[in-house]
């Protein structure tokens, strides 16, 4: 609430139902903005507006932050990002699992997963050779939604070595820490690594850690897909609890899961650890609410174990929505072979159990990432469909837990972990970013069949104070700002 009622208002949010992001109870309230701030809170009734949006009925509730994703290519290529407006997304966290688009020679080979970074698909994104050059061209050509951007640790080590096969050198090490001393200094709210990927993966423990030497101190995170989400989690968590004591940072893990059916049910050895990490040292976590995965399609056989679904291929476009095991048989040819002649491609994965999904989403600390990947014609749904997924199938209908700690799982709690000042809460003071739905009907429409349809029951979006997405269209604005540690 406020004490001081301005009489006139750019925006007037009229008659919702609040719910704030801090998982206090929800309460009745007017929202005014101006100069794309939130001005005013309460009985609003004797204001004027220069826009009123009438939302009796429907929650009010601090625009999404989308903890991970894949959209550092994507918000310059496809500026709209009506896959994650219409969702109620106002603010995405770029630069996740090692990979991102800066600082990249623009004549550097990029091996997968880098490309997944294209917004239209493989073979290449646009490159930046300095994180500052990216920053500027996110300024100069806003989104529709904020971007705060990590620095991929894979980027590093791609810019770095002439052979990815090996250890980094000393002076190798030297070269990555100065890059990422560069992108801090630019903005960069942190660090991601990917060592389950076959770029970083021969990077140690102890390489890692001194890759990062620059984080201690800075207030920067550190966000890892762990080295293995199977058989070896625990040994991976454990690897990652490290990192974080030895810098002296907190860690973020992304897209906590466990893969193929040996490991399912191992949620309930997972969190119990995670828990015990966070009484002494600063971790979060994310995850996605789909029991299946998506990234680059793999080459090892260990690794195509299960369904696999095919999302993108370069040398067989046609391809994409074909399970893997179908298409082999097609081609006279087993899983491998298959699948490197679909190269450059992605792929889905069905191979976690919905029992451990529950359990990760549940966890209290949890926030939401989508980690959808924004290329080609068959993504996996959660692009387009996590948030009102998590509000919908799993808060509404399951009762997996209240409304109050869904929208705190995908605003306040991710502006807390991530350094995000004045975003992810309803406050005054706060920047207007505002997503106003319909509890009871908002749902995800997108399926494994047809991924990019719109969610349902997303009434408005604003961002920094401008209606950005109104009753199913977006209004063409463009006023996402890209936001550094602290901003």
């Amino acid at each position: 609430m406020t004490d001081t009622i301005p009489d006139h208002y750019d925006l007037l949010v009229r008659g919702g139902t609040v719910i704030d992001g801090t998982r206090s109870p929800r309460f009745g309230a007017d929202v005014g903005v101006r100069d794309g701030r939130i001005v005013a809170i309460g009985d609003l009734s004797a204001g004027t507006a220069a826009r009123t949006i009438e939302a009796a009925g429907r929650i009010v509730a601090p625009g999404f932050i989308d903890s991970h994703t894949h959209d550092d290519g994507a918000v310059l290529a496809d500026p709209q990002m009506i896959c994650k407006i219409s969702q109620g997304v106002t603010t995405v966290v770029t630069g996740n699992c090692g990979i991102s688009i800066a600082p990249l020679d623009p004549d550097t080979p990029r091996p997968m997963p880098l490309t997944l970074l294209a917004a239209e698909g493989p073979p290449a994104p646009p490159a930046f050779r300095h994180f500052a050059d990216y920053m500027a061209a996110l300024r100069q050509a806003p989104a529709s939604v904020n971007v705060a951007p990590m620095v991929g640790h894979t980027t590093l080590r791609v810019t770095t070595m002439a052979r990815l096969d090996r250890a980094a050198t000393p002076a190798e090490i030297a070269a990555q820490q100065d890059l990422l001393t560069e992108a801090l200094e630019a903005g960069a709210i942190g660090i991601s690594t990917g060592t389950y990927y076959p770029p970083a993966a021969m990077a140690s423990m102890a390489e890692v850690i001194e890759v990062c030497r620059p984080l201690t101190g800075s207030g920067a995170v550190y966000v890892t897909h762990m080295r293995d989400e199977a058989e070896g989690c625990v040994d991976s968590l454990n690897e990652t609890f490290e990192i974080g004591r030895a810098l002296e940072v907190p860690v973020v893990i992304s897209h906590h899961k466990l893969h193929r059916e040996a490991n399912f049910g191992k949620s309930a050895v997972t969190l119990p650890l995670i828990r015990a990490a966070m009484a002494c040292q600063c971790v979060a976590l994310d995850c996605y609410p789909y029991n299946a995965s998506s990234t680059m399609l793999h080459t090892e056989e260990a690794k195509l174990q299960g369904r696999v679904r095919i999302a993108t291929s370069g040398s067989h476009p046609e391809q994409a929505g074909r399970d893997l095991a179908d298409i082999a048989a097609e081609w006279g040819l087993g899983l491998v072979e298959a699948a490197e002649r679909l190269q450059p491609a992605s792929a889905i994965y069905f191979s976690m159990d919905e029992g451990d999904v529950r359990a990760i989403l549940a966890f209290d600390e949890t926030m939401i990432g989508s980690d959808g990947l924004p290329i080609g014609e068959k993504p996996h749904p959660r692009l387009w469909g996590t948030f009102p997924r998590v509000l919908g199938h799993y808060s509404r209908d399951l009762g997996l837990f209240p409304l109050e700690t869904a929208v705190w799982k995908m605003s306040g709690l991710t502006a807390k972990n991530f350094g995000i000042a004045r975003r992810g809460t309803i406050a005054v003071g706060n920047h207007a970013d505002i997503v106003v739905f319909d509890a009871a009907t908002v749902r995800d429409t997108a399926t494994y069949d047809t991924p990019c349809e719109p969610a349902q029951g997303v009434d408005a979006v604003i961002v920094n104070g401008v209606l950005t997405w109104w009753q199913g269209a977006h209004s063409g604005a463009r006023e996402g700002r890209v936001l550094s540690r602290g901003i």
